[in-house]
């Protein structure tokens, strides 16, 4: 039987990571092939596994630069986000903050990739923003001023 929360069910979560080819992705030191291993600890690890598995992701996938991993993961990471038992849920909010703030100007290709993925979670922040865990509200309210002010050259029509 699966848990049931804000529209994903445990039996769901991370559903098609595994068709992922990642291996041949990279983040910020090199191969992705341990990202779905961390991703799979931000779903189901104690808080302290959690947030130890969420550090990695972040300085791989985000706080650096944006990479082909990181397009790959932000669907997963939106799961993430709104899956009540995940204990970590503010601070990936706080990724996806980080991805749509970061750029890989050599491969803007990949940026405007990474932050679009980003983008099209807007609906997704505006329920997260009348969560009812504070810290949740607080993140998702972060996310959306910079989903709403956001303006990069990647980004920009042309």
């Amino acid at each position: 039987m699966a848990i049931r929360t804000r529209g994903v069910s445990m039996g769901r979560i991370l559903k098609g990571m595994s068709r992922i080819p990642w291996h041949e992705l990279t983040h910020a030191y090199g191969s992705a092939r341990e990202v779905p291993g961390r991703l799979s600890r931000v779903a189901w690890g104690d808080p302290k596994s959690s947030a130890e598995a969420l550090s990695d992701l972040g300085l791989w996938l985000g706080e650096l630069a944006v990479f082909d991993a990181t397009v790959a993961a932000v669907p997963f990471l939106w799961d993430l986000a709104v899956t009540d038992c995940v204990t970590s849920r503010p601070e990936v909010i706080e990724l996806l903050q980080a991805i749509l703030e970061h750029d890989n100007a050599p491969q803007i290709d990949v940026q405007w990739a990474a932050h679009q993925a980003v983008l099209r979670g807007v609906a997704v922040v505006a329920l997260l923003t009348i969560d009812e865990d504070p810290a949740v509200r607080a993140a998702a309210l972060n996310l959306a001023a910079a989903i709403s002010s956001h303006i990069c050259e990647a980004c920009r029509p042309t």
